[in-house]
């Protein structure tokens, strides 16, 4: 049974202009599709050399090396491909490479794991639904970690809904997720921040003091500080953001590129936007609608922005409609190229910049 939807007000602040460093392009639209029709949902892309590595809707891990797809391993145990199937079969999110050459992976349903890119050895170290200060880890969605590979960071975006329910999280917009840290050395896992609305993407900043977690409910980036004198705090990295962000990684210049799978147009109007003020709406909308039709509700528009600290825009691509890149979840860059993840998508959009 699925817990009934506790339809709140959010309050968003009037979204930001679409100009300056937000002006609406067609530049995703130059990127080209690889794998397609032979990778479906691959959220997150890291690499080791030449060889990429992503996880899949039909739970596997792979690797792509030039046009080739190989399954390193399976988390979960098929069938997959239904709604029903998807908390048995696993459904990989976010992937790293470790400081030794490994692959970190947080999977939504199953935990958090290290996986041998070679061999396809799987080691769990964090089991998904396990209670850990008094709450379920429900929906684990992405991961981070640090240089020397003791310290793992990562998000569970709710202990209310699952991964395959999470139109019911945004509707909701429940403050149950949270942020937490693994230590590798003892195994223990520990809250490092609870409250966050949908806490997505992570991302450890240079000093590892701090992370940055897309707080997707909210269209806004926050700092939560790990370590330090600042310990248990939390700060706004970038506020009012044009678009809902997902996973955040890393750029070569110094900043890290977000990625937006919807907007909030202004001028222009945003269906999640006047929901969010409008529980009554919001409650008739659940009534009357599966999560695939609600799907349709919300336009397809793809962004990818540069931030820089401070919460400096400095530059951003779009596709309106999501005609080449749709669904995007994760901006990889490699060698000169961005490489767009997506959670449903059946391929990877690689843009040269």
């Amino acid at each position: 049974m699925l817990p009934p939807v506790a339809l709140l007000p959010c309050s968003l602040k009037e979204p930001p202009l679409m100009k300056g460093c937000w002006e609406p392009n067609l530049k995703l639209r130059e990127a080209q599709r690889i794998f397609e029709d032979q990778i479906i949902g691959p959220e997150s892309i890291t690499n080791i050399g030449e060889v990429f590595f992503s996880g899949t809707a039909d739970g596997k891990i792979v690797k792509l090396i030039g046009r080739r797809i190989h399954t390193v391993t399976r988390l979960g145990k098929p069938p997959c491909g239904s709604r029903e199937e998807e908390s048995s079969c696993g459904r990989p999110l976010g992937l790293r490479v470790g400081p030794n050459g490994t692959l970190f992976v947080a999977d939504a349903y199953l935990g958090v794991f290290q996986v041998n890119p070679t061999t396809g050895e799987v080691t769990r170290l964090v089991a998904g639904g396990q209670v850990v200060a008094g709450r379920q880890l429900s929906f684990i969605n992405d991961v981070a970690v640090t240089q020397d590979g003791k310290k793992l960071y990562f998000t569970d975006s709710s202990s209310r809904w699952q991964r395959r329910d999470y139109l019911n999280l945004i509707m909701e917009a429940t403050a149950d997720g949270r942020v937490l840290e693994l230590d590798m050395e003892t195994r223990d896992v520990t809250v490092v921040m609870e409250n966050l609305r949908f806490p997505n993407g992570i991302q450890l900043l240079p000093d590892e003091e701090s992370v940055l977690v897309a707080e997707t409910t909210m269209a806004r980036i926050r700092r939560v500080h790990v370590a330090g004198l600042n310990k248990g705090g939390m700060d706004t990295f970038m506020d009012n953001l044009p678009g809902f962000p997902d996973n955040i990684r890393p750029s070569s210049s110094g900043g890290y590129w977000v990625a937006m799978s919807s907007v909030r147009p202004n001028p222009g109007f945003s269906m999640l936007d006047f929901l969010s003020q409008r529980p009554w709406i919001k409650k008739l909308i659940f009534k009357l609608f599966s999560q695939e039709v609600l799907m349709k509700f919300i336009p397809r528009y793809s962004l990818v922005a540069e931030l820089h600290d401070g919460g400096v825009c400095t530059r951003s691509f779009h596709d309106p409609n999501g005609l080449v890149a749709a669904y995007v979840s994760e901006v990889h860059e490699h060698d000169g190229n961005l490489y767009l993840g997506s959670f449903r998508s059946p391929y990877i959009a690689k843009l040269k910049i």
